[in-house]
């Protein structure tokens, strides 16, 4: 999700989701949607799509940040609290990132690292609830949502509904295991 999220996707990640294989389960369909999609989609109508959703001439049709979400704002409290959780959790911002920390490509791509141990040991799935239900569980379903219905969204569509469900088997996974 991080790598679909944070810039337009090139020919060979296009090619690695046309892949990817789903099932009957709400993910697995969204996975063979996108999977679809990839096959279709040339890397050139994949960054007009990225730009005109996320970038725009003056903005893009959605704002993937947390604060925007959760406050109507860009730069408010909510990435002041991931800051201070990044750094009690040692994660630095990438130097070659210049958009905020609390876009969704970014979130996901923490929630991954603490998963799979990028900034250390794995962490314990207490610290990866936290970090889900602080960062992500409040507002990610949503921005997912917005994605799937978004006016300019084809290629990108599916991967909202990857994100949906995606987040929706996190909530429950991490309620259960509560």
């Amino acid at each position: 999700m991080a790598a679909l999220l944070a810039h337009p996707p090139n020919r060979a990640l296009l090619d690695r989701v046309a892949r990817l294989s789903g099932d009957e389960t709400t993910l697995g369909k969204a996975v063979g949607a996108l999977s679809r999609l990839a096959r279709a989609t040339t890397e050139k109508a994949a960054e007009r799509e990225f730009n005109a959703l996320f970038i725009g001439l003056a903005r893009g049709e959605l704002l993937p940040y947390a604060s925007y979400y959760l406050t109507g704002f860009l730069n408010e409290k909510p990435l002041a609290l991931l800051r201070s959780d990044m750094r009690r959790l040692q994660i630095t911002r990438a130097p070659n990132v210049y958009e905020p920390e609390d876009n969704i490509a970014s979130l996901c791509e923490m929630m991954a690292g603490l998963i799979r141990g990028r900034f250390g040991q794995p962490a314990e799935l207490a610290t990866q609830r936290d970090f889900f239900s602080a960062h992500l569980g409040p507002w990610a379903e949503h921005f997912f949502t917005d994605l799937e219905g978004a006016e300019g969204s084809v290629f990108y569509a599916p991967v909202g509904s990857v994100g949906r469900a995606f987040m929706a088997i996190e909530r429950e996974a991490f309620r259960m295991g509560a």
